[in-house]
């Protein structure tokens, strides 16, 4: 067990934000090929290039005890990664103890094999990325998924008592025909649902501004049906809340392009490689594999003070015609 150093318990920015919010990429690969995240056909990194999930737990270990109090396992897909449950594990052995709450974002096809798994680690509430409940379209948004696969991860999910809320990435003339549909879906089955905008990260073969579709519009036509009020309530990410009039479902929005949440980031991003990435639209990173491997945990110190010097104001997400990807990572390589 890694020891807090009390003068470093609090990990605060160059610019005074708290820092209490890690995002760890557990693998960069995924068993879905979503048109809006990756490339058809993705070269993913060497194994040798990956950190173990032993150094993925010291690093997990380390950052607890410098103030991190929720970890989130993303990827790529975190359930692909071979003995994922040894990391949750491991991992979870700190709620309670510096770490309040341990999540995971997963597209479902694995949650029949891992959900019960996830519920005794201590995970009390997952994100489901699913864009449609339309099994052809969904085929088409992943590239050759299966919605049966999902529904069933959903059902098992919950018979082991997850939370669920589920990530729909809004994108116009592809789902925008579904947004309400999902939102009542989500209310009669006891899942809250977040829409996001399409980001631009990485190049994937199609243009994303065919299908960005701003939230801000989305809303507007909820809240024709259904009056949408702000509410405070907060999960620790980027997302902001509203009750939905008539459901009890809580709707949240994810607004990069329309509306900056860049004031109050509290988070920051390891990726599979060991690369912190301070920012989700920016190339800056420190590396923490090399020193850990050659000097331990002692040497990554000084490399956590560095990345909280180095994360800027804000992102620099754009789009448009001949707008360029922020970044030219993938999101599953930083991990979503």
């Amino acid at each position: 067990m890694v020891m807090a150093d009390p003068s470093r318990t609090l990990m605060t920015d160059g610019l005074g934000r708290r820092i209490s919010y890690l995002r760890i990429s557990v693998t960069d690969r995924c068993d879905l090929r979503c048109r809006y995240c990756m490339s058809e056909r993705m070269q993913f990194l060497p194994k040798n290039q990956v950190l173990t999930l032993e150094e993925i737990a010291l690093l997990a270990d380390l950052f607890i005890a410098r103030g991190i109090d929720k970890i989130r396992l993303t990827g790529g897909e975190p359930l692909v990664r071979r003995d994922i449950g040894d990391l949750v594990r491991r991992i979870g052995r700190h709620l309670g103890q510096g770490l309040k709450e341990l999540t995971l974002t997963t597209n479902g096809t694995r949650l029949t094999e891992h959900a019960p798994m996830l519920a005794d680690a201590g995970v009390r509430r997952i994100n489901v990325s699913l864009d449609s409940l339309n099994a052809d379209r969904f085929a088409h948004v992943t590239r050759g998924g299966k919605l049966d696969q999902v529904l069933a991860g959903l059902d098992a999910a919950r018979a082991a008592g997850l939370a669920v809320k589920i990530n729909m990435v809004a994108l116009k003339g592809v789902n925008e025909d579904e947004i309400l549909p999902m939102l009542r879906w989500c209310d009669g089955q006891g899942f809250d649902l977040t829409l996001i905008e399409t980001m631009p990260l990485g190049e994937t073969g199609e243009d994303r501004t065919d299908h960005y579709l701003p939230l801000t519009q989305v809303a507007e036509r909820i809240d024709a049906d259904h009056a949408l009020t702000p509410i405070a309530d907060r999960t620790g990410g980027p997302a902001r809340y509203h009750a939905v009039d008539g459901l009890g479902v809580r709707l949240g929005l994810i607004t990069p392009l329309t509306r900056n949440f860049c004031a109050d980031c509290n988070r920051i991003r390891m990726t599979c490689e060991g690369k912190i990435f301070m920012c989700l639209g920016h190339e800056d990173h420190v590396d923490f594999k090399a020193a850990l491997r050659d000097g331990g945990l002692d040497a990554v110190q000084p490399l956590i003070d560095r990345a909280l010097r180095l994360k800027p104001a804000a992102h620099d997400f754009r789009i448009g015609t001949g707008e360029r990807a922020a970044t030219q990572r993938h999101m599953s390589v930083t991990g979503g």
